[in-house]
């Protein structure tokens, strides 16, 4: 027996279903970024940073936060893509885009900046620092900023420093215990004449190569050892092919967050100031997470089998003692800056 259709009920049902979706609407409607992609602001300028470190890099997450606080404090006006990895380009080549502004930004060691700042050369000579509160209180006072200042028409704006460890020399066979075993060893550096005049101040032969083909190099013997701080070497798996990790502290290099001074010129004071006080506190998180990096990656090596040899003191002093003449051909014009840096050694 056929039932007959409540159709008044079924009307008033299909009313009610309809509201509740428009109720559901707007409520959707009214919750911030709701999947309302029109609510996001178009920004004014789209900038590029390059990075040649991992994804997980200390430096490299430190640019990722420099490009948050940008985009939070200009309200979405300036917008900063990070590329990791080398994706832009090796280090130098990187620096000579951004003269031209064709990269905005990016992380540079000084060793690769010296050509835009031959001052800068002070804050990279070997045996400089007693350790680092000692470097920390040279870069955060008035050398550092001095420092910063001489990049000025170079095409580079610095903006901030980055911590970068101290560099170790490591080894593929034969480990560094004391000076005369540098003897006659081929040890890749970044190229630099300071980097390879220290090398052959020490006894070996300077290699100089970019630092993405390092790994090779030591697997295939074409070097004996490298020279880097812990977290790249660990990050770049050199401690696969050089194991003896020899801690004589020769260079604490540090970098800077640095900017096209084209891409600088195109933005209002306003925003300059912004991007200046972003890349400070970024600086300072990078401080942070390089000490954590630093200590994970000396830890895991260990554990992988890498074999730590510290030097005494009396032996650093006699690699030191080897650097007096490159002291004077460096900074000949610069020894003021050099007493006063040994000074504030005092104060570490």
């Amino acid at each position: 027996m056929n039932k007959k259709l409540n159709l008044p009920g079924i009307a008033a049902l299909s009313i009610a279903i309809l509201f509740g979706m428009l109720m559901a609407s707007a409520c959707r409607s009214s919750v911030p970024g709701a999947s309302d992609k029109k609510s996001k602001r178009t920004p004014d300028y789209v900038f590029t940073y390059a990075e040649n470190q991992t994804s997980d890099y200390p430096t490299t997450q430190a640019a990722r936060y420099f490009a948050g606080l940008v985009n939070e404090k200009t309200e979405g006006r300036i917008e900063i893509r990070v590329y990791p990895a080398a994706e832009l380009g090796d280090e130098v080549s990187t620096m000579e885009q951004m003269k031209y502004g064709g990269i905005d930004f990016a992380r540079g060691s000084l060793s690769s900046l010296a050509d835009y700042s031959p001052e800068s050369v002070v804050l990279q000579m070997p045996y400089l620092y007693k350790n680092a509160d000692h470097m920390w209180r040279v870069l955060d006072g008035e050398i550092g900023g001095d420092i910063m200042e001489s990049f000025q028409g170079s095409g580079l704006k610095a903006l901030a420093w980055f911590d970068a460890g101290v560099r170790n020399f490591y080894t593929i066979d034969k480990p560094i215990s004391c000076l005369e075993d540098m003897r006659g060893l081929e040890i890749r550096v970044q190229d630099s004449s300071l980097a390879k005049d220290m090398i052959k101040a020490l006894g070996a032969t300077p290699v100089p190569m970019v630092y993405e083909d390092v790994g090779d190099a030591l697997q295939t013997h074409t070097v004996d050892g490298a020279e880097n701080n812990w977290s790249s070497y660990e990050a770049m798996k050199h401690d696969a092919y050089a194991r003896y990790y020899s801690l004589d502290e020769h260079m604490r290099i540090p970098e800077l967050l640095i900017m096209s001074e084209v891409t600088w010129g195109k933005l209002s004071t306003e925003d300059q100031d912004i991007i200046l006080k972003c890349a400070v506190e970024a600086g300072n998180y990078e401080r942070k997470l390089w000490k954590m990096r630093e200590d994970s990656s000396r830890q895991k090596c260990i554990k992988s089998g890498t074999v730590e040899i510290a030097l005494s003191d009396r032996e650093k002093q006699r690699f030191r003692t080897e650097m007096n003449e490159l002291y004077e051909k460096y900074c000949g014009d610069y020894m003021d800056i050099i007493d006063k840096i040994a000074s504030a050694a005092s104060l570490a």
